[in-house]
């Protein structure tokens, strides 16, 4: 005799199943949406279900586990940061000074400073609960001082196998690309021929280059012509990082920077830059050194030197006055300083002051050599034109990184840029100066990045595409960390959906980790 029963449950079971495929994880309900691919804006219901952007239309009392009225809000694709110092990860997983700014993904390994071993730090994260998605460039700097040290001086051709081999290596784990940072030890002593050979092997796995420039200041325009070069010698897709003009004799020559960028995409050659929207760098002290004098690590021995100490003074005399110094020790700012803390947040003129000495370049100079030979310190510097920045913002082939490092609150005086850069894009550049629209703005972090990188499943607010979805008040979303008062969260992102998971809801973030770590070219 059969069993009654089963038919009732196997219908049981069914209505459970299609229930569950009818019920959305999140319903986003009323916002006015930017798509993230350049388009207008239009108002639409967002249908989210297992990690994906199942729906896009009217949804309004469809099922949902929960549902947002984004009545009033901007809805948008997550941001990307195209260039991020993710080295606190480790200790900072869930990086809420970057996914509270609305980064669901970003790229980290910049200015030659990647990661290695590559694939066993990818497959590390792999491990935790992160918060944004994270994409990674090979370093060219620590490969090089892996096989090489820093020692000024070109490859040996089996050293530069090696090398070579280290990209490949890092390309075959999911590296997105090749970085250098020119102006860093060691980079600064590789010929462009090194560059071209190592960029050539990450181009044949699609990869992208990106370049701290040879130089920003004094030099800008013979390093943007050097990136172009390994553009067109390697067949490669170029993005000048963080790109600026430093110094007050450089001071509007970004007009020249972004003709040639123009005259060289004409030509075919695919350039493109990234920027964050401030009039002020950051990077250690030891870029007012000379590079010969920290080769092989040998300074303290340079300076003790009183003929190569004179030279080395010289040197940093001339950066103070010509390039990053921005020719007053009132614009070079300590944001962190393990030796004496007391000097956080604080300028060079004041560390004179402290050590009661007098306020000229020539004793700046000195108190250089000591940071150095203390350990060094991060160090802001205040020597960019306002009017470089919005230039280069509005240059169609600009995207938005943020530079920043990993921050927490209460942990050293970081730049401000790790906490405020994509709010202060759309507040303070777009809402209140009109720079760009709004939705130029968010293509520039959104759409484009994504298309930089060769992402077709996040950037963009379409069907099928991973949920990383960014909702903010275009009327009062707004930075708050300043240089004076860095640790402070922005305004106006009450939402952040990472992988269709909330991260931050009604402005509380939910300290949960649903990032996932990219690798290009593998699923």
């Amino acid at each position: 005799m059969k069993n009654p029963i089963w038919p009732i449950i196997l219908i049981f079971f069914i209505s459970i199943s299609c229930g569950r495929q009818d019920t959305f994880d999140i319903l986003i309900l009323n916002g006015t949406i930017y798509d993230g691919l350049d388009n207008p804006p239009f108002q639409a219901d967002l249908g989210i279900r297992d990690g994906k952007l199942v729906s896009i239309g009217e949804l309004d009392g469809q099922k949902s586990r929960k549902t947002i009225n984004a009545e009033g809000l901007t809805v948008a694709p997550g941001f990307i940061d195209m260039h991020t110092h993710l080295e606190p990860i480790m200790e900072l997983p869930l990086a809420e000074s970057l996914v509270r700014q609305g980064v669901t993904l970003a790229l980290g390994g910049p200015d030659g400073g990647g990661p290695w071993p590559f694939s066993d730090y990818l497959d590390s994260l792999d491990q935790m609960d992160i918060g944004p998605n994270l994409a990674y460039l090979v370093g060219h700097n620590t490969i090089r001082r892996e096989i090489m040290g820093n020692e000024d001086r070109e490859p040996t051709a089996s050293e530069l196998e090696t090398l070579k081999n280290y990209v490949a290596q890092a390309m075959d784990a999911g590296a997105f690309g090749i970085s250098t940072g020119l102006k860093y030890l060691p980079g600064t002593f590789a010929k462009l021929d090194e560059i071209i050979a190592l960029s050539q092997v990450a181009a044949a796995s699609g990869g992208i280059y990106t370049s701290h420039l040879r130089e920003e200041g004094l030099g800008l325009i013979e390093a943007v012509q050097e990136a172009i070069q390994i553009s067109q010698d390697a067949d490669i897709p170029v993005v000048l990082t963080h790109h600026k003009a430093i110094g007050v004799k450089m001071w509007g020559q970004s007009a020249r920077t972004l003709a040639l960028v123009d005259s060289a995409r004409s030509a075919g050659l695919d350039i493109m830059m990234d920027q964050y929207p401030y009039a002020a760098s950051h990077t250690g002290i030891s870029v007012l050194i000379p590079s010969w004098a920290l080769e092989g690590d040998k300074f303290e021995e340079r300076v003790n030197d009183p003929v190569l100490k004179d030279s080395i003074k010289s040197g940093i005399i001339f950066n103070i006055l010509n390039d990053r110094g921005g020719n007053d020790l009132r614009r070079i700012q300590f944001s962190r300083v393990s030796w004496k803390e007391e000097l956080e947040g604080k300028t060079l003129a004041d560390w004179l002051e402290m050590e009661e000495m007098e306020s000229t370049i020539e004793n700046g100079a000195e108190l250089v050599i000591q940071a150095q030979l203390n350990g060094g310190t991060g160090t802001i510097y205040h020597a960019m034109d306002e009017k470089d920045v919005e230039n280069i913002m509005k240059h169609p082939m600009t995207m938005i990184g943020s530079d920043g490092r990993l921050s927490r609150p209460g942990e050293g005086h970081p730049h401000p840029r790790a906490y405020g850069t994509f709010p202060r894009v759309l507040g303070y550049y777009t809402r209140e100066k009109g720079v760009l629209d709004l939705q130029t703005a968010l293509y520039k972090m959104t759409g484009l990045s994504a298309k930089r990188l060769g992402i077709q499943d996040r950037g963009s607010i379409e069907e099928g595409n991973f949920a990383d979805i960014v909702i903010f008040d275009a009327e009062n979303i707004i930075d708050k960390a300043t240089f004076t008062d860095p640790h402070q969260y922005p305004e106006g992102i009450p939402y952040v959906i990472i992988n269709g998971q909330m991260a931050v809801e009604d402005n509380r973030f939910l300290n949960q980790g649903y990032g996932q770590v990219l690798r290009k070219n593998q699923p």
